[in-house]
């Protein structure tokens, strides 16, 4: 289970090392076309931010659909429901901002609910329709995995573009004070 907060620790410190990144950019180099599926860098972290709440809104159901959710796991992720999202397409400057501010927030979450998770939440059923209902449900280990997956792979076309652009970038490893 510590491995579950170390990976969403992880998370949060890359989001917030890319974001520190990007904000050092002008608003119309974050919004510029890199020709990624999500088009522009800010696409990609507000891809990356809407994936997380999606997940954890996931987490949410699994948690709540008994007396845990009462517990500190489900208290947690609710902490995430207030955060704005900022609409799709070129954002501006302070919808940058927004972005950030909501990432912060959720990321929090995350780390707190993964933190509060116990041995017996990990193997709650989370119902997903992703394999054509076979099957209809995973625990909810290897959904936090997705979460993970999800989260590195999109930080890695966003090191992608900066490595292009020559802006030094490094938010990949997992360090030592998570342990």
């Amino acid at each position: 289970m510590k491995e579950t907060a170390i990976y969403a620790k992880y998370n949060q410190a890359g989001n917030k090392t890319i974001y520190s990144i990007l904000s050092a950019m002008s608003n119309k180099e974050r919004e510029m076309n890199r020709s990624s599926y999500y088009g522009s860098l800010s696409g990609l972290l507000r891809h990356i931010l809407g994936g997380t709440k999606f997940f954890l809104g996931m987490y949410q159901v699994a948690l709540g659909d008994s007396a845990l959710a009462e517990g500190a796991a489900f208290k947690a992720i609710a902490a995430a429901d207030g955060a704005s999202f900022p609409a799709e397409g070129a954002l501006s400057e302070s919808q940058w901002k927004e972005l950030g501010a909501a990432l912060e927030i959720v990321d929090a979450a995350y780390v707190n609910m993964a933190e509060a998770l116990t041995e017996a939440d990990l193997s709650r059923p989370v119902k997903i329709d992703w394999y054509g209902g076979n099957p209809a449900s995973v625990p909810l280990s290897f959904m936090l995995s997705q979460l993970v997956v999800h989260n590195t792979h999109h930080r890695g076309q966003i090191s992608q573009i900066l490595d292009s652009l020559k802006i030094d970038n490094d938010y990949s490893g997992i360090g030592v004070e998570f342990l």
